[in-house]
């Protein structure tokens, strides 16, 4: 099967990005290198194209609710301009995938709408999901990236950039906030607003913009310009770790659910509504789970990769599900599931690395606190 290519693909092959296969899509794991990538978004900005990711808009009466009934958050502790983070479940309370929802609000005519933004491996599963519960309820399910790039600016200065090119103000949006924007100062011809949230995937306060691919062409080079690295899957990989964030796939699937992912913040049984999955999550809450997934720090110049078994007293008792170098701390850092009994901070492990066995600690997530001083904006 021939792979996807986003719009900035031919942007890619200019810089001599280093290009690999992934979920479907041809795009960079790399442009200057993957260590100075990493510490670019840590102490000033970077950009990644992450238009492989899904975006899909709900559309109808009631849009909210019905999308309740799939997922374990309470949705109405957002209201317009705000999103959440959250799982799709499957009956055995079981990750689908995760996803963030961003809450557009009721239109005149009482039309409520949602953006969701879905992993690139799973959307075609997520939509067919989602199609199979909202099909028969008048929703409306609408690609929303056609012809559309989504870039995200991450790091400390990445708030100073995009000011740079709206004479709108930015620091009114919130952590996981969003607002329809005009770029007026990088195409005073362009009228269109373009759709900006603020969460990230990184540790560090950044936008995601999703804009037509035109203009987001000139944005991805206007922001180089302006000394914004370009960045690729493999900085956004090591930034994620870092900050205790769980890739779908690796660290989360269908056989784990939300208590045994570390995301029992995410399932909140106190609120009435029923949604799918919620028997079997009421059933693990009262019986307690036998795994957990929690945070491994190697004091030895070590790296545990996914897959690999984790030991206690010679016994296995779990199996790592990622793993790499952190250039910020210096040392090896990796999630992966062990028994309960051994999930407890300060834990001694032993992570076994071709064929050799290598002292690992159980840590508190994340691993990465970001700096708290503010970057102005001006």
């Amino acid at each position: 099967m021939e792979l996807r290519k986003t719009p900035l693909f031919e942007e890619f092959l200019k810089s001599e990005a280093r290009l690999v296969p992934f979920a479907g899509w041809e795009m960079p794991i790399q442009f200057s290198g993957l260590i100075k990538e990493h510490h670019a978004v840590r102490n000033q900005a970077g950009v990644f194209d992450i238009s492989h990711m899904g975006v899909v808009e709900l559309a109808g009466m009631n849009t909210k609710n019905i999308l309740q009934g799939l997922v374990p958050s309470d949705l109405y502790r957002i209201g317009p301009d705000e999103a959440c983070y959250t799982v799709l479940l499957n009956q055995s309370g079981g990750i689908i995938d995760d996803l963030i929802i961003y809450d557009l609000g009721v239109n005149d005519e009482g039309i409520e709408k949602l953006i969701l933004i879905i992993n690139a491996a799973s959307t075609n599963t997520d939509q067919e999901w989602l199609a199979s519960h909202f099909a028969s309820k008048n929703i409306s399910i609408t690609d929303k990236k056609e012809n559309q790039l989504l870039l995200a600016l991450q790091g400390p200065f990445a708030s100073k950039h995009l000011q740079s090119l709206t004479s709108q103000p930015i620091t009114n949006i919130p952590r996981f906030g969003h607002r329809w924007i005009k770029l007026d100062k990088l195409n005073r011809n362009f009228s269109e607003k373009v759709f900006i949230s603020r969460t990230g995937y990184t540790g560090e306060d950044g936008f995601e913009i999703l804009i037509h691919e035109n203009l987001g062409k000139n944005l991805w080079k206007e922001l180089q310009n302006q000394g914004v690295t370009p960045c690729g899957l493999g900085a956004r990989d090591t930034l994620r770790l870092e900050a205790g964030m769980h890739l779908y796939g690796n660290d989360m699937n269908i056989e784990t659910t939300p208590f045994e992912a570390g995301l029992g913040w995410l399932v909140h049984l106190e609120m009435c509504n029923d949604f799918i999955g919620r028997s079997s999550l009421e059933k693990q809450a009262e019986e307690g789970i036998k795994k957990r997934l929690v945070g491994i720090e190697l004091p030895e110049k070590a790296i545990a990769r996914s897959g690999y078994k984790i030991f206690c007293e010679n016994v296995q008792i779990g199996q790592i599900t990622s793993g790499t170098w952190s250039p910020t701390l210096k040392k090896g850092i990796a999630l992966g599931y062990v028994s309960k009994q051994f999930a407890k901070t300060g834990t001694q492990l032993d992570v076994e690395i071709r064929g050799k066995s290598h002292k690992a600690n159980v840590v508190k997530l994340p691993f990465y606190h970001r700096k708290k001083s503010p970057v102005p904006t001006t």
